[in-house]
């Protein structure tokens, strides 16, 4: 029950965003380019005519990353394929991924125009090495990369083994919210942010063994 607070799941999420930080003067980051992460989506939003859309945790990423191209004025990437259920998918999911759903987010909700649709990764080491090659292709070698706080030391460390140079440009940080009573009553998101992190926390772990392995 203690894990299923965000109280209780600030022990866990506090380490991992603790490795990061926010991006600071991101005119004077001399980056080439804005990557932005996907998450998740909503399969046949009835909104959106049955159109996938991008989930609420994509959301905040692309809001951030809105936000940077409009004070610096970089292309945009953005990486996400709709991964593999283990049955193969039929030809509209193939058609409309993640990415594409972002972007026309990017560009209809967001007024942002998107430059690079990387559709085809399943996971970040997959968007790192994906999102590399299309940007080699320009010319691009140093990017601002945006995914969540808890998501950013796993993500940076793909886009570097990938070859590029990142400014880390995280959002959404849980532990610097403030507590109050409602944060030791169990919830959902207190959940959720005890999985995530203790995902994250076994992904850093799995990423610096192979590393050491390399």
């Amino acid at each position: 029950a203690f894990l299923s607070t965000t109280g209780g799941a600030r022990l866990f999420v506090a380490p991992v965003e603790r490795l990061t930080a926010p991006l600071q003067a991101p005119e004077r980051a001399g980056a080439q380019a804005i990557v932005v992460l996907a998450a998740g989506r909503v399969q046949h939003a009835p909104e959106y005519d049955n159109r996938d859309i991008p989930d609420y945790v994509t959301l905040a990423r692309l809001r951030y990353a809105a936000h940077l191209q409009r004070r610096t004025g970089l292309p945009v990437l953005v990486s996400g394929g709709n991964g593999s259920s283990g049955v193969d998918p039929d030809a509209d999911d193939r058609a409309w991924t993640k990415a594409d759903a972002m972007a026309a987010a990017l560009r209809d909700d967001f007024g942002v125009p998107v430059k690079w649709v990387e559709g085809r990764s399943r996971d970040t080491a997959e968007n790192a090495a994906f999102s590399a090659a299309l940007l080699r292709a320009d010319g691009i070698k140093r990017i601002l990369l945006v995914t969540d706080a808890m998501h950013m030391p796993r993500a940076r460390t793909a886009f570097e083994r990938a070859g590029l140079d990142v400014a880390s440009a995280p959002t959404m940080f849980f532990s610097r919210q403030p507590q109050s009573l409602h944060a030791w009553v169990p919830s959902p998101e207190g959940m959720r942010r005890s999985w995530y992190a203790l995902y994250e926390l076994i992904g850093i772990a799995w990423y610096r063994l192979r590393g050491a392995g390399a």
